[in-house]
């Protein structure tokens, strides 16, 4: 032993390692820099000085790379859907470098994950054992790339640990030299073997006796996986582990039905062991197969993001067919109503009235073509239908006949309950005209037009001189949207309507009180508002101005928006001073607005103010839009509804 620890001794004084440590120091370096430059040779795409391992920069690079290479092999294979998702992937990767590079940030979390490159050309690199590891968790692709650049430190760290085997077998052959015992399991280990490797602990899940007990503990895995991911607010991750979930939950009803299970399809949590039956992986194998699986959780993940796009297309296409075959039935339906309009009016010799309908059948022409070739039509500037003119029935006079005053009654009250009806139904049509609601529009048109049959019916009963025709009540229900097609999309209208029992400045009697609103409505902005004043109501304590007021808006910008949803209208009530006296401020009135997002008008009494005082004063103002600035209107009615019974 003692002859073996001198043979050593000399070798180290032969290359006087052991005299001069900063030669060794220097020699290293250069060690390490030839192991570079070989390093950049052979990868002449690498020539660029690389970012610092570990940073955002580097990641990138080697993603690029990755992705270049998955893209050859994925083209070689004839794999054209892979090739394409790669390429995409590659484009995000290269704009997100040339983002890094001018100092700009990126989310880490949406960089595209590693992909496998292919087949290797060589055996697979196993990834570097840690202190104290415990059972691997489900790892996201972005570890694995960390984990991959931390073994690239490896060379530096050996040279530095044989540096430090020195003191070791000095204090031995000092030792050997005093004829004192020595242990031979305290030298240093050999260069060759590398590092002492640190004891593993081995705490991976339980070996399953069967296939369904293997499929349960995965599925189970990837649950608490998709639990975690959620916790930690990874959305995609959470989607990612889930998918799998499922895909486990369809082998096992599978497994349980008898039917066969590819196995290889399943992807496999890293730590766990074969299922039973199944031909386990080399363990040379196994960082090839954790990037396996992390290419199949992102191939699976991109597929299905895929698959969702283009059932969103599909059925975004299917949707606007079938808007399209509506609005072409409604379209035709209303270009015959005005064709047999002209008819009608031509019979009575009104040729005028024909001509008008004619041409108002002409100018659908248009809009019909566009419906047929599938081209979205505004339906709120098709033609209200013809009105009164299109008359089913001719009326015959009896002036023989006489009807009592009970039956005349009855027939008045028909009448206007009809006449009613009619003109709600018309009305609630022209509004789903302006929202583009097709079925709603046919809807209430054909309830108009069955009230106008009735009130021909009734009309013709009655010059006949017969008994009221059998009636009776429905309670009908039915949805409306309320909107104002009067106004335009850049109109708000406030409407001053009344104040109530406003108190009077000091010095000023309730009667003798003349009193008048004004406001500033803080759009385009704080510094430019729009501002406007009622006029002077004299005399009294409550008055009545029914005053409206358009204010030009922009329903979309965002100062308008804040208006709405935060600011609100303030209104001023003053008392108008006389010759050579200033106006008297009465008291302040806000007005929240936030109810426009789901409502066409609001209408509120709200309290007037003297600072945060309540003075018992109050003032009735009304706020309204075209339509609400999101969504429809929609309320539901139910009323009694008039129904003439067929004899």
């Amino acid at each position: 032993t003692k002859r073996a620890v001198r043979s050593f001794t000399d070798r180290l004084e032969q290359n006087n390692i052991n005299t001069d440590l900063d030669k060794l120091t220097k020699l290293i370096c250069t060690s390490v820099r030839d192991v570079m430059r070989s390093s950049v040779l052979l990868c002449p795409q690498e020539r660029k000085p690389s970012a610092v391992v570990g940073s955002v920069e580097h990641t990138l690079e080697e993603r690029i790379s990755m992705y270049r290479t998955a893209i050859t092999n994925a083209k070689t294979a004839g794999e054209s859907t892979k090739a394409r998702r790669y390429e995409r992937g590659l484009k995000t990767l290269q704009s997100m470098l040339s983002s890094v590079r001018k100092g700009g940030k990126i989310n880490e979390a949406e960089i595209p994950p590693p992909v496998s490159c292919g087949v290797p050309d060589g055996p697979p690199r196993p990834p570097a054992p840690a202190a104290g590891a415990a059972t691997p968790e489900l790892e996201s692709p972005e570890e694995h790339a960390e984990s991959d650049s931390a073994v690239e430190t490896t060379p530096v760290s050996m040279e530095t640990a044989s540096i430090s085997m020195q003191p070791g077998f000095d204090a031995v052959i000092e030792a050997l030299e005093k004829g004192q015992p020595v242990d031979l399991n305290s030298l240093p280990p050999s260069l060759s073997r590398g590092p002492p490797e640190a004891p593993v602990s081995q705490s991976g899940p339980v070996q399953p006796k069967t296939v369904l007990e293997a499929l349960e503990q995965r599925m189970a895995k990837y649950k608490e996986a998709c639990a975690q991911a959620k916790a930690s607010g990874d959305d995609r991750k959470a989607r990612m582990h889930d998918r799998i979930a499922k895909q486990y939950q369809s082998a096992i009803r599978s497994h349980k039905a008898g039917r066969p299970v590819n196995y290889d399809e399943l992807p496999v949590p890293p730590g766990f062991p074969p299922i039973p039956g199944q031909q386990a992986a080399a363990p040379e194998q196994g960082f090839a197969a954790v990037l396996e699986t992390a290419n199949k959780l992102a191939s699976n993940e991109a597929d299905a993001g895929d698959e969702d796009e283009e059932e969103e297309g599909e059925k975004k296409e299917k949707e606007t067919k079938e808007v399209s075959s509506q609005q072409l039935e409604f379209l035709e339906g209303r270009k015959k109503q005005y064709m047999k309009a002209a008819l009608q009016a031509k019979q009575k010799n009104d040729v005028e009235q024909a001509k008008i309908y004619l041409r108002t059948a002409k100018g659908l022409e248009p809009m019909i073509e566009a419906a047929r070739s599938g081209k979205a039509v505004d339906i709120s500037k098709v033609p209200s239908p013809p009105g009164d003119e299109d008359e089913d029935f001719i009326l015959v006079h009896h002036s023989d006949v006489q009807s009592s005053e009970k039956a005349e009654e009855v027939y008045s009250q028909l009448s206007k309950l009809l006449q009613e009806q009619y003109e709600k139904c018309m009305t609630f049509s022209k509004q789903f005209t302006h929202t583009g609601n097709i079925a709603e529009t046919t809807k209430f048109e054909k309830m108009a037009e069955r009230c106008k049959k009735s009130l021909e019916i009734l009309k013709l009963a009655q010059n006949r001189g017969l008994e009221p025709p059998k009636h009776h009540f429905e309670e009908r229900t039915y949805r409306t949207v309320r909107i104002f097609p009067e106004l335009s999309s850049t109109d708000m209208v406030i409407m001053v309507v009344r104040g109530m029992n406003l108190p009077a400045p000091h010095g000023v009697a309730s009667n003798d009180l003349d009193a008048y609103v004004k406001f500033d409505f803080p759009y385009p902005s704080s510094d430019q508002p729009q501002k406007h004043k009622t006029a002077v109501v004299k005399n009294t304590n409550s008055p009545e101005y029914n005053q409206s007021f358009t204010l030009n808006i922009n329903r979309n910008h965002r100062g308008f928006r804040r208006v709405v949803q935060s600011k609100g209208l303030k209104l001023e009530v003053f008392h108008k001073g006389g010759f050579l006296r200033s106006d008297k401020p009465v008291g302040t009135a806000l007005i929240k607005l936030e109810k426009l997002e789901t409502q066409s008008e609001v209408r509120e009494i709200v309290e007037v103010m003297d600072g945060r005082k309540p003075t018992g004063g109050r003032l009735e103002v009304r706020v309204r839009l075209r339509e609400p600035l999101s969504g429809q209107d929609l309320q539901t009615v139910t009323e009694r509804w008039l129904v003439l019974d067929q004899s």
